[in-house]
């Protein structure tokens, strides 16, 4: 094994036992209190985000259908489709969040404004749809996924070391790309203009706060680190994205396989899922106040 495969698994634990620290912590909140609508999305991304990271390529949701006596037929076919469900829900999900923060620090005398009460009570709807949406979407990849058997004879291509690709019509492979690359370039866009309406409603509110504070508590204020979190995020997932989708255009356009580009794209998309639920503990004082108490009955 590599060193480069070593790191893949430190980056796929590290990112597994992040995210599902947050899960157990946001699923505690909503068995025991009213949720928030942010905790519901929060709770639904750290989910995906552990899916996302097992389901890349030969992880270890492929070793557990292996251990489990699954053909490799099976298994490449439901780690394959699960990690592309996977992929758009999280695209969906981090826009839903984006738009709702928007609506949600939305002054009284905005637009945006009358959508704060809409937004509460249809959460619910939005995810049973971006769901529905992605499963169904993402389901033609079961046709066109298998174990791989021999690239030369079938003229298959191999997305990881024991799945392959068959080869698509060029009008399917088209449209496949058209709708994928509309869908993402939708909900990237939106996702920018909610950040930096986000962003001008935050600086605005430190603007009018500025007399109120001094220099010091200013430079440590809520605003400003709120601000820093969404723009980390928004343009880290943007860059993480769009090289991801980059490199799968490339791949499939060309009919190309290489083992280090593969291994490169599975760092590439990991890297977001291991970095938000970082972010997010970092930047959610609740969070923090859990790991204080649990560091100070440690000791």
């Amino acid at each position: 094994m590599s060193s480069l495969d070593n790191f893949l698994y430190i980056q796929a634990g590290l990112g597994v036992l992040a995210n599902m620290f947050l899960l157990f912590f946001y699923t505690s909140i909503i068995l025991r209190d009213r949720p928030k609508p942010m905790d519901l999305i929060s709770c639904q991304l750290t989910f995906i985000h552990i899916m996302m990271i097992l389901a890349e390529g030969d992880n270890l949701l492929a070793n557990i259908l292996e251990s489990l006596k699954f053909g490799n037929d099976f298994k490449c076919k439901t780690t394959f489709y699960i990690n592309r469900v996977m992929r758009g829900l999280s695209v969906c999900i981090t826009c839903l969040l984006g738009v709702f923060q928007a609506v949600t620090i939305s002054p009284s005398t905005s637009l945006l404004a009358k959508f704060k009460g809409k937004v509460k009570t249809n959460i619910i709807y939005a995810f049973l749809y971006l769901w529905s949406f992605n499963l169904s979407f993402s389901s033609r990849w079961i046709f066109y996924v298998a174990g791989f058997s021999n690239v030369s004879e079938n003229h298959q291509m191999r997305v990881t070391k024991s799945c392959s690709l068959f080869p698509m019509n060029y009008i399917i492979r088209g449209l496949t790309l058209i709708v994928t690359m509309s869908r993402d370039v939708f909900l990237i866009g939106v996702m920018l203009t909610t950040s930096v309406y986000v962003v001008i409603i935050l600086c605005r509110h430190q603007r009018q706060c500025k007399h109120l504070h001094s220099i010091s508590h200013l430079r440590a204020s809520p605003e400003k680190r709120a601000t820093q979190t969404v723009l980390l995020l928004v343009i880290f997932f943007v860059v993480i994205y769009w090289v991801d989708f980059i490199i799968s255009f490339t791949s499939i356009l060309l009919w190309m396989y290489d083992p280090v580009v593969l291994r490169v794209q599975k760092f590439v998309m990991c890297a977001y899922p291991t970095i938000t639920p970082l972010v997010q503990i970092n930047s959610d004082k609740r969070v923090i106040s859990v790991l204080k108490n649990l560091h100070s009955k440690c000791h």
